[in-house]
């Protein structure tokens, strides 16, 4: 009996696990529907036409679709610099909204200027060893970005020597998918015996 119910144990966390992530893309999808939902029902309650609230939608996602091609093909937007004006002008807000700005850009950027290396580090302690961002170098210091797992949105921001870092071919989205999946999905395995 004992033996049983551990395998049924054992069977029902595998199943658990299996599904997480359709459960994890079903919530974001729920999420982005309630909060279009929302916002559809909010202009529709202002204009009280169904007709304005379309034409609102239509005119947003041209202008949004508009401001994207701008910026693939001219590198910017006016929009978006009248914007930057103005938030730069704001206290607080500003310095809120350039660091987020920095660390999208460093994500989705296609520019080589802006540093999008990763790397591995001996985190917490010498011998454990972590993938990191590289998000700013000064000389001969890395300023690293260390996410954890599995949310790579949080971590922890380091200053390292150049020569206690190792460099490696994982790119942004393979090292996210490295941590988010709690190392299961490592493409690159074969550096991990490569370190020292």
């Amino acid at each position: 009996m004992h033996q049983t119910s551990k395998k049924l144990l054992n069977n029902f966390l595998i199943g658990v696990f299996a599904i997480i992530p359709i459960v994890i893309v079903l919530q974001i999808i729920i999420f982005v529907k309630g909060l279009i939902s929302d916002l559809f029902r909010v202009v529709y309650i202002f204009s009280d036409s169904s007709l304005y609230t379309a034409l609102i939608f239509i005119i947003s996602f041209s202008l949004l679709a508009w401001i994207g091609h701008t910026i693939a093909q001219k590198g910017g937007s006016f929009v978006i610099r009248a914007f930057d004006f103005i938030i730069d002008r704001i206290p607080l807000l500003n310095t809120v909204y350039r660091v987020l700005k920095k660390v999208i850009n460093m994500f989705l950027s296609h520019d080589e200027a802006i540093a999008k290396e990763v790397v591995y580090v001996e985190y917490p302690k010498e011998g454990i060893w972590v993938p990191a961002y590289v998000t700013n170098r000064q000389k001969d210091k890395f300023i690293l970005f260390i996410p954890t797992s599995p949310n790579p949105t949080s971590g922890f921001t380091v200053i390292v020597d150049k020569s206690k870092i190792v460099t490696s071919t994982m790119n942004i989205e393979e090292a996210t998918s490295f941590i988010v999946s709690v190392g299961v999905d490592y493409d690159k395995a074969f550096e991990a015996t490569q370190l020292p």
